[in-house]
């Protein structure tokens, strides 16, 4: 068993918001730097726009895009916006994942299979949720996993490259549109409509590395600090409750 050993009684919601809400402010800490790197790629080649670099400045690849942003602006600049993140997390991640499992047995109770509903109800959770659940309940019962730590590893990660390619070319979209100088683009389907248009199908996954770094590594901190984090308070609570 690697990591803490799972508890025979269920989380209680306290344990559940505050579990997912640290844990997710802990993967927001460690890869803020990939998401900030990632937005920079994306909106390179706007010709104007509310959040821009400096006009001389062209980035290449993750690794570049940081070291340029080190280089040029300081360490710094890979953090700005990382206090909003953070209370974006907390507030928003707390419930989003903390009710996941709740939402989960409320529609799948009294069936064997879980997979129609969870996927039937998918709009109720985000994909990143549903896959990383799935992927996980399949490795669990084609007994190809036990649940632990490595576990939870491999269905993060798998959750990150299904989120990163089902949710890309609204990223791409979204920071297109939202960095746009006024009046440049008239909605958001009409900033699609011209993407596509004058740069292809392609321009929709500018940015996918970064992206699926970024979210790859973001889900593999946050559930398996979530996973551990559950565990580790439902263990410190049973033993205050055990009698002496």
């Amino acid at each position: 068993m690697v990591g803490f050993k799972a508890t025979d009684v269920p989380p209680t919601a306290t344990v559940k918001f505050l579990g997912a809400g640290t844990a997710a402010c802990i993967a927001d800490l460690i890869t803020f730097p990939l998401d900030t790197a990632k937005v920079r790629l994306q909106i390179q080649g706007e010709s104007q726009g509310l959040v821009r670099p400096a006009a001389s400045t062209q980035y290449r690849g993750v690794l570049g895009t940081i070291l340029t942003m080190v280089r040029t602006e300081g360490p710094r600049s890979l953090y700005n916006g990382l206090v909003a993140g953070l209370q974006r997390q907390m507030s928003f991640a707390s419930v989003r994942i903390g009710l996941y499992d709740s939402v989960k047995q409320f529609y799948t109770k009294g069936s064997e299979r879980t997979s129609p509903n969870v996927a039937r109800n998918a709009i109720v959770n985000c994909a990143e949720l549903v896959t990383y659940d799935l992927i996980k309940d399949t490795l669990l019962k084609a007994n190809l996993m036990t649940d632990d730590l490595p576990c939870h590893f491999t269905s993060a990660f798998g959750a990150g490259f299904c989120t990163t390619v089902i949710a890309s070319p609204v990223d791409v979209v979204k920071t297109r549109y939202m960095n746009s100088a006024l009046g440049q683009y008239q909605s958001a389907g009409h900033c699609a409509l011209t993407m596509l248009r004058k740069e292809g199908p392609r321009a929709f996954y500018k940015g996918f590395m970064p992206s699926f770094l970024r979210l790859g590594s973001w889900n593999v901190v946050m559930f398996v600090t979530y996973e551990q984090l559950k565990r580790a308070l439902m263990a410190a609570y049973k033993s205050r409750e055990a009698p002496f």
